[in-house]
């Protein structure tokens, strides 16, 4: 339906379709598009799979009001084309011999074991730059996939410009996500037992029960049992290892879906899995190696460092690649104490092994006290990259909401492109309106132009 300024929204849209803007067509969208697109009725019978579902879509309702926007996001699709092209570029550098050996220089011992699988969803999150997408950060326990692709098929046209961009996209749809998810679990498995059959998995994280994503992991549970594999949800703590293998209240555990914050499973609670991980008696996916390998923040110093990747071996179009896609990220020293501070409304601080936003400041916001703990903590410094925003109508006013893009990638391929959309500093889950956001990339009349533009 017509939506509060639709025609000013029209005119805009069609002029850069003509022109082939589709950048500034995503940007028109997302600024004059105010009409919800989530059809939550649609979303309850997306979920409304199993008779245990009941409890879960209550659980999202009360205690989880914002999980998912009412409306989607909108990204030119050069810039989606660009985020994946940074993806295959940063796997290509982490693929190489000398890359490992330089970031596993830094990682605790539990990353050094070698592994055949190669974690699952692996999470590249960009902010929208002046010049194109920049990498903000890589995750390898990235939360919301399965979430996402459940959202994905509870939207509607919600007006006449989102009805032509979602007609454009009609090749693409994500029907088969789930499918595709179950497939890359058994991948893991196979990579490391070959052909004898996943029976288990156990889904761990710290005090399940307590977690913002425990829907999720009912969903993934819901989907394993549906494939034929008996599925768990647990706290680490719970698991038992001995020689005979992991186990779980007696019951054998084939393979881990690991959701714990202990990337390096030193924690106590941890050591189960810690021991079967170096006895290679249960596949744990994503593993203490890959979170070194890609999500070790004191890397995106390595990657936006062109002289440093020449060093280790990459060739000149990668790095091209690499470097116009990271922004400059430094490691911060107190012997350059007073340049950080001169330069701190420029920076964004992040522990370098944090997660979730947790420690994080924008160097604007920043006091002495805490820049004093920064100094003393083992902190990056990166360069500030604004997000851009989506304006929406929440409860009858009109709110600019932050937004940020996470790629869900599984060995290099890119399988999923949603939005987190919030208010605040970093994101988050507590914004009226905001929240998971489907993204639809808004096609472009010349896309052999300016891929990064």
């Amino acid at each position: 339906m017509p939506v509060k300024g639709s025609s000013k929204l029209s005119e805009t849209f069609l002029a850069a379709l003509v022109s082939g803007n589709c950048a500034g067509t995503a940007e028109a969208l997302n600024a004059g598009c105010q009409c919800v697109s989530l059809d939550r009725q649609a979303l309850v019978g997306a979920l409304a799979r199993d008779p245990r579902d009941g409890a879960l879509q209550a659980m999202l309702a009360e205690s989880r009001p914002h999980l998912f926007a009412d409306s989607m996001a909108f990204v030119s699709a050069r810039h989606v084309k660009r985020m994946a092209e940074v993806v295959a570029a940063i796997e290509q550098v982490v693929a190489l011999p000398a890359w490992q050996d330089a970031v596993l220089a830094w990682a605790p011992e539990t990353a050094r074991r070698s592994a055949k699988a190669a974690g699952v969803f692996l999470g590249y999150d960009f902010h929208l730059g002046a010049d194109g997408p920049q990498l903000i950060e890589i995750n390898t326990n990235a939360g919301g996939g399965l979430l996402n692709a459940i959202l994905g098929r509870a939207q509607r046209a919600c007006c006449n410009e989102v009805a032509e961009a979602m007609e454009a996209m009609q090749g693409s749809d994500a029907a088969d996500l789930e499918a595709r998810f179950v497939a890359m679990f058994r991948a893991e498995w196979q990579a490391e037992r070959g052909e004898v059959a996943l029976r288990s998995i156990a889904i761990v994280d710290e005090a399940p029960q307590e977690q913002y994503l425990l829907p999720e992991f009912l969903i993934f549970q819901r989907l394993f049992e549906r494939h034929g594999i008996t599925a768990w949800i647990c706290d680490p703590a719970e698991l038992v290892h001995t020689g005979a293998g992991l186990t779980l209240h007696g019951q054998p555990v084939d393979l881990v879906y690991n959701r714990l914050t202990d990337f390096a499973l030193d924690a106590p609670p941890s050591r189960a899995l810690r021991e079967a991980w170096f006895a290679g008696s249960a596949v744990i996916t994503p593993h203490p190696r890959a979170h070194a390998l890609y999500a070790d923040k004191r890397n995106l110093v390595l990657l936006s460092d062109p002289a440093r990747l020449r060093s280790l071996g990459v060739g000149e179009g990668t790095i091209a690649t690499v470097v116009a896609g990271v922004p400059r990220t430094e490691a911060v020293v107190r012997e350059q104490a007073d340049d950080f501070w001169a330069r701190r409304r420029r920076l964004f601080f992040k522990p370098a092994s944090g997660f979730g936003s947790r420690g994080a400041y924008r160097g604007d916001k920043l006091t002495r006290r805490v820049f004093e703990d920064i100094l003393a903590g083992d902190y990056i410094a990166q360069a500030l990259v604004p997000p851009t925003e989506r304006r929406l109508e929440v409860e009858g006013a009109t709110v600019d909401l932050k937004m940020d893009l996470r790629n869900y990638v599984y060995r290099g391929e890119v399988q999923l492109v949603t939005a987190r959309l919030y208010r605040g500093q970093t994101t988050n889950f507590r914004t009226p309106g905001g929240g998971f956001a489907p993204v639809l990339a808004v096609p472009c009349e010349h896309e052999g132009e300016g891929a990064g533009a």
